[in-house]
């Protein structure tokens, strides 16, 4: 079940990201990590439209939408390949028609999920944070 998130979800929300980014994200640190851990409920969240998807009681995604843009899709890593990742999307996509997201380069499992959905590349830039490199991403619905 896809619902809009709640503050009783942070936990869970945090506990997802976390989960993903370590599959998704091995060569991201520690040290940013820790710093992301403190921006989600302070700065990205109040922003962003965000929607869980709840399995049995307990959040195992999450998209953040920030106007037309994908500020974030995680999944726990246990339900990878399940369809949570379509549903959410599709979510989206019902809610703003064309989207856009940035994704790691280096982020194959990302990669490979936005190219199965239909995304395409328009862009890329360094990410100042990181050092890596940003892939910018469209999905046009025309």
């Amino acid at each position: 079940m896809i619902r809009s998130y709640e503050h009783e979800d942070l936990d869970e929300v945090l506990e997802t990201w976390y989960a993903a980014s370590q599959v998704a994200h091995p060569f991201l640190t520690e040290d940013f990590f820790e710093a992301e851990r403190e921006n989600i409920p302070n700065v990205y969240l109040p922003m962003a439209d965000t929607f869980v998807y709840e399995k049995a009681g307990k959040v195992v995604g999450f998209i953040a939408l920030i106007g037309d843009e994908i500020g974030a899709i995680f999944v726990h890593p246990e339900f990878h390949g399940q369809g949570v990742g379509r549903a959410l999307m599709d979510h989206a996509q019902g809610l703003r028609g064309n989207l856009e997201v940035e994704v790691f380069k280096e982020n194959r499992i990302g990669r490979d999920f936005y190219r199965r959905y239909g995304f395409s590349f328009i862009d890329e830039h360094v990410h100042e944070e990181t050092g890596e490199t940003l892939l910018r991403l469209v999905y046009d619905e025309s």
